[in-house]
């Protein structure tokens, strides 16, 4: 169900933010929405992997005793000197 909401921006804000809408082709109540979605999102434990993370998972085997900070940072020392 979709109810209405008024609310109340300065207007160079919401000149601004109706030429970004247009330019993207997208309605300004829609990226309204995507934004309060965004951040009223509750957080689930698990976060939902995507097929192209999953796909990559276990590619690379590694020792495991390898230091991975020392590593990185012999790496860093040699590509700044």
């Amino acid at each position: 169900m979709e109810a209405k909401l008024t609310i109340k921006l300065r207007k160079s804000v919401i000149e601004d933010a109706k030429q970004y809408a247009k330019n993207h082709s997208i309605s300004l109540s829609k990226i309204i929405e995507s934004y309060l979605e965004s951040i009223t999102m509750k957080k689930v434990g698990n976060n939902e992997i995507s097929p192209l993370v999953e796909s990559l998972s276990g590619v690379i085997k590694l020792d495991n005793g390898l230091d991975f900070k020392n590593e990185y940072s012999n790496y860093l020392s040699e590509k700044y000197k």
